[in-house]
């Protein structure tokens, strides 16, 4: 029997774990503060579902499960290979919660702010920051396509990441409707802009040079290329020019607006930029997108945008829908990488040690210590001074002997 874990999971020891449980604990107590409501969905989709949900390369990572019994025996004997599955694991929280409301419809109130917490699952290649397994941490807002349900997302979670003590970071925002009027506008065709924004999400990466280059590859016009590199080759294109481009003043309105808002609700806390690159991977997503920029951590730690379309698949009609999410491992290796990092205000830890003879007193003290610190009931062992050693190692912070005596630090 193998001891490790699946490539691309994690088991946790327990420091771990009280890090994890404290962040989750910070961003649902903000989430829930702001109004939102959890919820809670399995973690199996139905295969058709999640083929059909638009989400971009996300679709190549399902892991999928196979048919059971005799439907499986059925699916191989006619060795049609889309036959041998029928469900798969969740790649995302959206087309859940999705789903969740096609379902619940009836017993929900518009707008539904949902609060979803929970783990996800993409059969990405395993490399530092790139799990199988991990946990999300979402809020939406479904039945409004008010600007405001922007502004209060992009408010929300900002406030949840600054209390979690991760350090600096900046939110780009940026409209998909707007992007691809601006690439429309140098002269792409309609029937190319899905393949070209594929392309531009790359110039994070690959500079204007490189997304230029394989935009030539593609087999676009010199002439069109050339375009696209003089207008977004710049250091910074501005909302406005992109507004004069496209003609499309009232996207652009729209974002200055929710910006203008950010910074006036949070005193200049929260920065927001306009990023014309920023496209986002899923396919759902249809006017503003937003990501989080660490300035502490290559990559982003959070992101999300308006999906209006993906509910009507599920109930023929187009209910408009907007989410954030964080990306709570980032966030996790963030701050266990910080030296010394330690839960804020976290409780003090006493072990109380016990003989034999002496169980009964030493619960009691331990029920008595509980009012204030967090205390475990340990047997005293043969070396004292080598367990208390431990504990120490452990985080634990004071001692109480089997003479239950008054708490000793443990240094």
């Amino acid at each position: 029997m193998k001891t490790k874990t699946v490539k691309g999971t994690n088991d946790y020891l327990p420091a771990d774990a009280e890090i994890r449980d404290y962040l989750q604990s910070v961003i649902l107590d903000t989430y829930k503060n702001a109004g939102f409501e959890h919820i809670i969905t399995p973690i199996l989709e139905d295969a058709e579902n999640l083929d059909k949900s638009d989400g971009g390369d996300n679709l190549n990572l399902i892991f999928k499960v196979l048919k059971r019994g005799e439907k499986l025996q059925r699916a191989l004997e006619t060795g049609a290979e889309n036959e041998l599955s029928d469900m798969g694991l969740r790649y995302d929280l959206t087309l859940p919660l999705c789903r969740y409301f096609a379902n619940n419809r009836a017993n929900l109130m518009l707008p539904f702010k949902a609060i979803q917490m929970d783990r996800v699952y993409r059969a990405e290649r395993a490399q530092r920051g790139r799990l199988r397994e991990f946990v999300q941490c979402d809020i939406d807002i479904i039945g409004s396509n008010a600007p405001e349900c922007e502004i209060e997302l992009i408010l929300t979670t900002a406030r949840a990441l600054q209390k979690t003590g991760v350090g600096a970071f900046r939110i780009r925002i940026n409209d998909r409707s707007l992007l691809r009027s601006a690439l429309a506008a140098v002269g792409f065709s309609a029937d190319t802009l899905d393949s070209v924004c594929v392309t531009f999400d790359k110039l994070d990466k690959i500079g204007v040079e490189g997304v230029c280059g394989e935009l030539m590859e593609k087999g676009h016009p010199q002439d069109i290329v050339d375009r696209f590199c003089q207008f977004f080759g710049g250091d910074t294109v501005t909302l406005d020019a992109v507004a004069s481009l496209t003609g499309d003043s009232g996207s652009a309105q729209k974002l200055q607006y929710i910006m203008d808002a950010v910074n006036t609700l949070s005193d200049g806390q929260i920065k927001t930029v306009f990023d014309i690159s920023l496209v986002r991977g899923q396919g759902y997503y249809t006017g503003t997108v937003f990501e989080i920029a660490s300035e502490e951590f290559s990559g982003a730690i959070g992101g999300g945008g308006r999906y209006d379309n993906l509910i009507g698949k599920f109930i023929g009609e187009d209910i408009p829908a907007v989410g954030f999410s964080i990306g709570f491992e980032r966030i996790f290796s963030i701050l266990k990488d910080k030296e010394n990092y330690a839960i804020p205000n976290g409780r003090k830890k006493v072990v109380v040690l016990y003989d034999a003879d002496t169980f009964v007193d030493a619960s009691k003290k331990a029920d008595e210590l509980r009012t204030i610190y967090d205390v475990t009931l340990c047997e005293r062992g043969k070396k004292q001074g080598k367990q208390l050693n431990r504990f120490a190692q452990r985080g634990f912070d004071y001692f109480v002997g089997t003479d239950l005596s008054e708490l000793q630090p443990l240094s």
